[in-house]
């Protein structure tokens, strides 16, 4: 690959992305454009800017795409119900098509011919930003630091920041506890402390939610309302898709809901463990299953139930840019038509339980599943002729069976 004029560098202000912009300067000595996104994370931003001015950056893009990351990319993803190996929400995953669309797009604008990220070459990160920007031009270049530098351990890191005058901050200065991640869906925690699957994770890990024994001694009671399979309002109140997710976080994060301690199989190979916290995501796919149950017919929602996991493989591998996904979302949406109606959800210490739901789109019938008098609604004499035609084929079966059992005797 030829040297790079001009990178746009995924740049969150820390020390390994702040490392990495000034590796930029000095091994290509090219322009480097800064991109910081607020997806969320709850952290101050301009301190990315004021670091990037630091170190001789000028084009500085530092853009809040809360709404545009829930409704586009977090809301569809709910729309099916995704959970990696039935119990992973997908936090970052979903954060990375957005982030790199964002990358090639500024790339587009500022005439610059590669991106970078400051993913590791041991993770999926590094596969998400790469296939989402080749899908988007497939002539951008990407560069990945971690997989060409010689930076390889924390000592090293250091030191070049020293030598780069690059501002260290003193919890640096020794091993951090653990990594973490954050947006507006979910906070993980990986690394270190976490490393070991046999020991259980310390208290000071989790981020956002109270734990579970801490939690409230009362249960609190939270109706969402749901259009097209798309939460719009919390208690009543209607709130754009960023807004929800934020009253939804704040919820079930007092009440200790969302937390998943995993094991994974990451795309590259191995097994990873980290602890993920998902407090609004968590009680936003019970509530939408919830109101699924009174709204999806039952082949719908047995077919949506059996392209999930290859659905959510996608988006954890980063094929969210892919023909396949945009196959399946296509699915998934028109399986939306009807899931309109609001549920009602009890938060207590750690559950999130759909406890009742009810829409003008229900395919409840109390009529025909009553134990009273059902005036006719249904036949229970037609049973009989269901039973004997599904019966017909395990019959023969077992009459073959019986057959050859006594020739053989």
């Amino acid at each position: 690959m030829s040297a790079p004029k001009k990178v746009v560098l995924a740049y969150s202000g820390g020390l390994d992305t702040s490392i990495i912009l000034k590796w930029l300067q000095t091994e290509y000595d090219c322009e480097v454009v800064t991109f910081t996104a607020d997806l969320g994370q709850g952290e101050e931003l301009e301190p990315a800017r004021k670091k990037a001015e630091m170190l001789g950056v000028s084009e500085i893009f530092i853009e809040d795409l809360r709404e545009e990351f829930t409704r586009d990319f977090v809301f569809p993803m709910f729309r099916a119900n995704a959970l990696y190996e039935g119990l992973y929400l997908l936090g970052t995953s979903i954060a990375r098509p957005l982030i790199s669309k964002r990358l090639v797009e500024i790339a587009a604008e500022t005439g610059a011919d590669a991106v970078s990220h400051g993913a590791t070459g041991k993770g999926n990160d590094q596969v998400r930003f790469e296939l989402s920007a080749y899908a988007l031009n497939p002539d951008i270049k990407v560069i990945a630091p971690w997989r060409m530098w010689d930076l390889t351990s924390r000592t090293r890191l250091l030191e070049f920041a020293e030598q780069h005058q690059i501002p260290i901050a003193k919890d640096k200065r020794g091993e951090a506890p653990f990594s973490v991640d954050a947006n507006l869906l979910h906070t993980s925690s990986e690394g270190k402390v976490l490393e070991d699957p046999a020991d259980e994770a310390p208290e000071y890990v989790l981020q956002r939610i109270t734990r579970p024994e801490d939690a409230p001694d009362a249960p609190e009671m939270v109706e969402i309302t749901f259009e097209q399979g798309d939460a719009v309002a919390v208690n009543g109140e209607t709130m754009t898709p960023a807004g929800i997710l934020t009253r939804l976080n704040e919820l079930g994060g007092k009440h200790g809901v969302g937390i998943l301690d995993l094991v994974e199989n990451r795309f590259v190979g191995m097994k990873s463990r980290g602890v993920y916290e998902t407090p609004g995501g968590t009680i936003l796919l019970e509530a939408h299953r919830g109101i699924e149950q009174i709204t999806l017919d039952s082949g719908a929602g047995h077919l949506k139930d059996q392209i999930m996991p290859r659905y959510a493989e996608l988006i954890y591998n980063g094929f969210w840019f892919s023909p396949e996904r945009e196959m399946l979302q296509a699915l998934i949406d028109k399986s939306q038509e009807h899931v309109s109606g609001t549920v009602r959800v009890k938060l207590y210490k750690g559950s999130a339980r759909t406890v009742a739901r009810w829409s003008d789109h229900s395919l409840y019938s109390e009529a025909h599943v009553t134990f009273e008098e059902d005036a006719g609604a249904y036949d229970q004499k037609d049973a009989q002729g269901f039973i004997q035609l599904n019966a017909l084929r395990l019959k023969l079966l077992a009459a073959r069976e019986r057959r050859l059992n006594l020739k053989g005797g």
